[in-house]
């Protein structure tokens, strides 16, 4: 077993220090740190933009110097801007409404920096995802599950589509279950030139509807109802189509989910290639362990399979397909880590770029045949920033390598790159970088919240490793009280999420949770976070092995780790407690119940009760269907073991979840008390997964605090 300790920004000394309190974390927010808004790198890749007092401003990157304002008197708020790809135009949002967790409603705005002038696109009403097109002569864009194009030079409005309605058929945006899943949520794309427009089009009648409540004082509630397709229940079909400017014509390119007997069943990722009339489609099926990537030639009106892959698990969606004059970069999990790969066009073998043990973590680009990336390549708790050649057998150089958190913003030119850089114990710097991996000088350096959390006495969290009763080595870290007495036994705090490839235990900057634990430990508790098994950057098959048994092998790391720092002289192995929020809920009710002799309490936040009440494309990836997995599914939904509590458990929800719904809830407080077994809840009307809005973290914090200190306690005892 090793043992290591960062202790950068802290003092051995027995120097005062300043009380956390639950104000400062969730009111003040005197320990949030400083960053760059609206950041966006400039063509000529020595300048960029900023969003600063509702102003576009523009810098020098290499001496911080305003060279410039873009844009100074919008009427309105600027929510977001984006520009045209030469910069003559600003796309702007104002007025933003959020939908979902991707998903949100505008009016927009497109400034033109040569005449000055702002053109709003579609005054009527508010409207999604608009986008320019590459020649910045015209704008798409979705209104009531419509598609329309505006020609910006004469205002002239084009429909495309026509069949949009509410939870039937959308057009150019995706699903509930696309967004949240596969993570994307506008489903709009311009060819190169700008004379063609893709688009998907989900038919989503089949799609079960779920509805919640919604509570504002009025005499009846409002009902919120969407298409959410659970386990085992029907998606929506998705068509690719491309409509041609110059004719006006709609081809119909690809259809999956057309019926039950089709192979392929989903379309997560659309994209041009370098040629204006090719473009490529992503298709996988239900149990997402197959993906071909398929090519259409417009042009010619023909298609072909450029690449296909399968997959003993299942396949991870990425972003990460980058075409070349001759060919495109791509990666893939094939080899047992996540690596980079090139092919060709005529789909021939991929050429490995990549051969190290490690995963891949961020594919940044190429740029002059030279791949840029960023890799766990020293530790899976660490990332690096690397470059290598595109066609040598070099080994990556590390551009940046300092100990923690590497990550990178490349220029257009890739002559300069921002740096993004923190430690557990140290916030975000942000720097510019040259390609020889050089400082040229610093944006951002948290010099004021690095004092704070000096002044307020943070502890150094410390990395530490064991190996479970199963044979794993497993990380973690840990924050113990200020000249803790190590004689002393200590009440301790396990937090968790621990879902597919997700790590908490890294070596960066953990935000307001953190502070949290430095308040807790401040009050004498000790803290500690596990990754167990299915967490990511340690390769294919510590992530997989959870397939199938979502629940099973986490808990039992998490109960191994319970009982391992309950055998350290400063805690008190009659008094843990373990807290998680989402998967991390889910995980934190199963390790009370089948842990029921290790924890004495736990908090358990928006959790998945019972898999299958959850969606299907998340579920099923991992899990297949209830019907193909029965005992996977029962054996570990924490909703069919609530006999077992013992300890004290506090179970929060929104009652505006979109994702995991207040049914997992409600359900699980129904088996507890059925099973007469006593529980704290707190729920939190119209909130979503986030449970968040004006003081809610406040009081949902007051509330999961005053819970610890009650049930395990902040006095030290002896052991």
């Amino acid at each position: 077993m090793r043992h290591f300790f960062l202790l950068l920004l802290f003092s051995t000394g027995l120097t005062a220090q300043k009380a956390i309190t639950l104000e400062d974390i969730w009111a003040t927010y005197t320990f949030s740190p400083d960053g760059v808004s609206g950041f966006n790198f400039l063509q000529d890749g020595t300048s960029y933009a900023a969003l600063e007092d509702n102003q576009v401003v523009t810098y020098d990157i290499t001496t911080g110097e305003q060279t410039g304002t873009i844009l100074a008197d919008f009427d309105g708020r600027i929510d977001d801007y984006d520009f045209s790809a030469d910069e003559s135009k600003l796309l702007l949002s104002s007025e933003t409404e959020q939908l979902f967790r991707r998903s949100s409603e505008s009016f927009y705005y497109v400034y033109n920096t040569a005449t000055g002038t702002t053109t709003p696109v579609y005054p009527e009403k508010k409207h999604r995802l608009a986008t320019l097109d590459p020649t910045g002569q015209r704008v798409a864009f979705v209104v009531d599950n419509n598609v329309y194009i505006k020609n910006l030079a004469d205002g002239q409005l084009t429909q495309v589509t026509e069949d949009g309605e509410v939870n039937t058929i959308i057009n150019g945006a995706t699903d509930w279950v696309y967004e949240e899943e596969f993570g994307f949520s506008k489903a709009l794309y311009w060819s190169p030139d700008g004379q063609r427009l893709a688009y998907l089009k989900f038919d989503e009648r089949k799609v079960p509807e779920f509805t919640y409540t919604d509570f504002h004082n009025n005499l009846y509630p409002d009902y919120v109802t969407f298409k959410y397709p659970k386990v085992g229940a029907e998606n929506s079909t998705v068509s690719l189509h491309s409509y041609d400017l110059s004719s006006g014509e709609t081809t119909d390119l690809l259809t999956v989910n057309e019926n039950p007997e089709q192979e392929w069943h989903y379309l997560p990722r659309v994209q041009w290639t370098t040629d204006a009339s090719e473009l490529t489609a992503q298709r996988m099926n239900r149990h997402q362990s197959k993906l071909e990537l398929v090519l259409f030639n417009l042009q010619e009106g023909s298609q072909r399979t450029l690449l296909e892959e399968e997959n003993r698990y299942y396949i991870d969606v990425h972003d990460n397909l980058t075409f070349l004059d001759d060919g495109f970069v791509w990666t893939s999990e094939q080899d047992g880590f996540n690596q980079l790969y090139r092919y060709d066009m005529q789909g021939g073998n991929p050429e490995r770029l990549t051969s190290q043990r490690y995963d891949v973590t961020e594919f940044y680009g190429v740029h002059d045949g030279m791949l840029y990336f960023q890799a766990a390549g020293r530790d899976p708790m660490e990332r690096e920033v690397y470059a290598k050649s595109l066609r040598g057998r070099d080994l990556p150089r590390p551009l940046a390598a300092e100990p923690g958190y590497n990550d990178a913003e490349f220029s257009g030119t890739y002559d300069y790159f921002v740096l993004s850089h923190s430690t557990i114990n140290s916030p975000e710097t942000v720097r510019v970088m040259d390609l020889a991996g050089s400082q040229v000088r610093e944006i951002v350096d948290n010099a004021k919240l690095t004092q704070t959390i000096q002044d307020y006495g943070f502890q150094p969290a410390e990395f530490f490793t064991f190996t479970t009763e199963e044979g794993t080595e497993l990380n973690g870290y840990m924050v113990k009280p200020a000249n803790m007495d190590s004689t002393v036994a200590h009440p301790l705090l396990m937090h968790v999420y621990g879902g597919p490839g997700s790590q908490q235990v890294l070596n960066n900057w953990r935000g307001q949770n953190m502070v949290w634990f430095q308040m807790l430990a401040q009050q004498g508790f000790v803290v500690a976070v596990v990754d167990n098994r299915g967490t990511g950057a340690r390769g294919e098959e510590m992530k997989k092995q959870t397939y199938l048994t979502l629940g099973k092998q986490e808990t039992e790391d998490q109960i191994s780790a319970a009982r391992y720092l309950g055998s350290l002289p400063y805690i008190d192995a009659d008094r843990i407690g373990i807290f998680g929020w989402s998967y991390g809920g889910f995980m934190a009710l199963n390790a009370i119940l089948h842990g029921n002799d290790v924890f004495a309490a736990a908090i358990s936040v928006a959790p998945v009760t019972n898999w299958k009440w959850y969606d299907s494309i998340y579920t099923e990836r991992y899990m297949r269907t209830y019907e193909e997995n029965k005992e996977g599914y029962d054996e570990n939904s924490p909703v069919n073991f609530a006999d077992r509590l013992e300890g004290d458990l506090l179970l929060v929800h929104g009652m505006g979840d979109d994702n995991v719904h207040f049914q997992h809830t409600a359900e699980m407080a129904n088996a507890l008390i059925m099973n007469n077994k006593q529980f704290e809840t707190y729920f939190y009307p119209n909130r979503n997964h986030g449970i968040y809005g004006g003081p809610t973290r406040l009081h949902l914090y007051t509330k999961m605090t005053n819970f610890l200190l009650r049930s395990i306690g902040p006095a030290a005892t002896t052991k």
